[in-house]
């Protein structure tokens, strides 16, 4: 049985919350596998006890970190979706704002980044909150355009593509940096690419 607690003052839940946010920046930027418990306390600043007194383990600190980097990719498009009235016709404007903010969302280091889809791969816990999230968001999105009177057939699979698309081109843009490529055009591509799968029938 875990002995770890769940923090109700405000000061405990700040020193948990800074546990899993250093935790998780370490884990990403030196690696999961190369990180231990003792690595995490001693980049906080604090006895490796304290952080066993809210885990049980550096996975569930890991496993909260990309739980809360999940949220942080999936709500601001939400918000962008609920604050806009939406239609087929600038659908190509709200494609592009959702681009431009996940972009910035994106500001997870190279190799941080890496690790992070590394253990998504190789870890089915990690992968299955990357799942549910991107289900999630898929949902979401086809409620929203539905609410807007736009009833797409295979909804929810055009739907699915267009987020692979903008998620390879944000990765693209922000990770990879091919000098060849014109990222402007790239931007503008995709999102032609996304309005014709949406509108077909």
């Amino acid at each position: 049985m875990s002995d770890t607690r769940i923090p109700t003052q405000k000061r405990s839940i700040e020193k948990r919350n800074k546990i899993v946010e250093k935790g998780f920046e370490l884990m990403c930027e030196n690696g999961y596998y190369k990180t231990t418990t003792s690595d995490i306390a001693k980049y906080i600043g604090i006895s490796t006890g304290i952080i066993y007194q809210y885990f049980n383990d550096k996975k569930e600190i890991f496993i909260e970190g990309v739980q809360h980097y999940s949220e942080g990719i999936l709500f601001p498009m939400i918000k962008i979706l609920d604050e806009n009235t939406i239609s087929l016709e600038n659908i190509d404007d709200i494609i592009e704002s959702i681009i431009n903010d996940l972009i910035k969302q994106h500001t997870f280091s190279k190799k941080a980044h890496e690790e992070l889809m590394a253990m998504s791969h190789l870890d089915s816990d990690i992968s299955e909150i990357f799942k549910k999230s991107e289900l999630e968001l898929t949902k979401k999105i086809v409620t929203v355009l539905e609410d807007n009177n736009i009833n797409l057939a295979n909804a929810q699979e055009k739907i699915h593509i267009a987020i692979g698309l903008i998620d390879n081109l944000c990765h693209e843009t922000v990770y990879h940096q091919h000098e060849q490529f014109n990222y402007d055009v790239m931007k503008t591509e995709t999102i032609k690419l996304i309005v014709y799968i949406l509108k077909s029938k």
